[in-house]
């Protein structure tokens, strides 16, 4: 009997083994998820096989990108139909071709900003495109506090943000999107909101009474707002109940429609573990990638792998 996800009257069918790996093959964990217009799913993790392109039923087609990334963290798909990626441990975005051919760098490789100088990059997180111009967003990051807005062709054109909570500051900037009117959207992981902008950068409005925001995606034609909340991570509330390990879904205006996990993290269908990235597909069912091993699972005596990535039917 499929196990069901029900928050209100929004629903999903689970599947934690849709993903049909070779034998031998793990995850390690998936730190983002990007689907193409062809309902190919392309997941990014940070095991040996860095790029795992399934069909839409699961099955496996290819991997790319062994050797190239240092600590992949954000993928997005661009209106140009080709993938985005933003890799923390190498300080740099990279724009490839849908079967992993290199097209553009932006940032240096291996070398750092200075740490909060607001100079890009300092282990960037995440793509977004402005979508009348085809502009792009790069939140930036873990080391800085700032978001950056580069031309198509990777020409920087302004930044904005700093360290702080006020509106408009930053205490880790964790991802981006824009919806369909061009309005950013970023997550703003450790002050437990996330702040909406134009797309000049000026602060609109923030959604708060969240935890940890860290994925986020917007379906443009539904005017949804998908967002991974992460548990707590200080020894002080590690066992707090309630916190995080959700997957919440919001209109774009703000009000929160249907949140799905249970009041703990945890290893049952119902649970979440670390909801670090989202995707939809054209049917609406979810791809959700979990930052498991980061969380718990190196952690524990011995180490072990947890589930990562799932799929939600709709």
């Amino acid at each position: 009997m499929p196990t069901t996800l029900k928050s209100g009257d929004i629903k999903f069918q689970i599947d934690v083994e849709w993903a049909k790996l070779p034998a031998g093959w793990h995850f390690v964990e998936v730190s983002d998820v990007a689907v193409d217009p062809s309902d190919r799913v392309y997941v990014f993790n940070r095991g040996e096989h860095p790029m795992i392109v399934f069909n839409r039923d699961g099955t496996f087609l290819r991997s790319w990108g062994e050797g190239i990334f240092k600590r992949p963290h954000g993928l997005t798909v661009g209106p140009d139909e080709c993938l985005y990626c933003a890799d923390d441990g190498d300080h740099s975005v990279k724009k490839f071709t849908l079967d992993g051919k290199l097209l553009l760098i932006i940032g240096t490789p291996n070398e750092a900003a200075t740490f909060q100088s607001g100079t890009p990059f300092n282990r960037p997180t995440k793509v977004a495109f402005d979508p009348k111009t085809g502009e792009i967003y790069v939140s930036d990051g873990y080391g800085n506090s700032r978001v950056h807005k580069y031309s198509p062709g990777g020409k920087l054109l302004f930044s904005w943000g700093e360290p702080g909570s006020d509106p408009g500051q930053f205490n880790l900037v964790h991802s981006v999107c824009t919806d369909s009117d061009g309005y950013v959207y970023v997550a703003d992981r450790e002050n437990h909101r996330v702040q909406i902008f134009d797309s000049l950068g000026q602060y609109v409005t923030q959604w708060n009474n969240m935890h940890r925001p860290c994925g986020m995606y917007i379906d443009t034609r539904e005017r949804l707002c998908y967002i991974g909340e992460l548990p707590p991570s200080l020894p002080i509330n590690r066992n707090y109940p309630n916190l995080g390990a959700h997957l919440d879904i919001y209109d774009l205006k703000g009000r929160r429609l249907a949140r799905f996990g249970d009041r703990r993290p945890g290893e049952e269908p119902t649970q979440f573990w670390a909801p670090h990235g989202i995707a939809k597909d054209s049917k609406g069912d979810l791809y959700i990638a979990e930052v498991s091993w980061s969380l718990i699972g190196s952690t524990l005596n011995p180490p072990k792998e947890l589930r990562s990535f799932r799929k939600l039917i709709r």
